[in-house]
């Protein structure tokens, strides 16, 4: 499967942001995924205090309802709506802002000083860099040469 491009995600984000603000849930991710015949839209939600199964629902009951309206996906496709997870994706600034002073993996598209893959407390993020904090130390990293980032949950705290 691949992804689409990033014109249908926002139409999708701009038309799903205010029924989740009304229902007082935070969008974390967007996936549409297409490929062997079939479509994969993947929305992730979060509140505070966690996403249930219920949260999850109702959401896609509204959202799917709204998309059809507005025949934003004209062909068939299947919708989820989930919980982001322990392994929460980090996509947007919104998230990387979020996620300062926790636990993240990153792995970039070029290697910085011969690493790809880094792991470590995000300190701070601002003027697109990441400033994450491992176990050789402070490493700046291009907000922009990110190809894949999550938290880490620490099953200890």
């Amino acid at each position: 499967m691949t992804r689409t491009n990033d014109y249908l995600l926002e139409r999708i984000e701009r038309l799903i942001i205010p029924i989740l603000d009304e229902l007082a849930f935070e969008l974390v991710a967007i996936d549409y995924l297409f490929g062997g015949g079939k479509s994969i839209l993947r929305i992730y939600i979060d509140k505070a205090g966690g996403i249930t199964i219920d949260d999850c629902v109702q959401a896609s009951r509204e959202i799917g309802d709204l998309i059809y309206v507005k025949d934003i996906i004209p062909h068939n496709y299947v919708l989820e709506v989930s919980s982001p997870g322990l392994d929460r994706p980090l996509k947007s600034k919104r998230e990387f802002f979020w996620a300062r002073g926790k636990k993240v993996k990153i792995k970039m598209i070029s290697p910085i000083d011969g690493c790809k893959s880094f792991t470590g407390l995000l300190q701070d993020f601002r003027d697109e860099t990441l400033y994450l904090e491992g176990d050789s130390g402070l490493v700046l990293l291009p907000w922009r040469e990110v190809e894949k980032a999550s938290l880490m949950y620490d099953f200890k705290e």
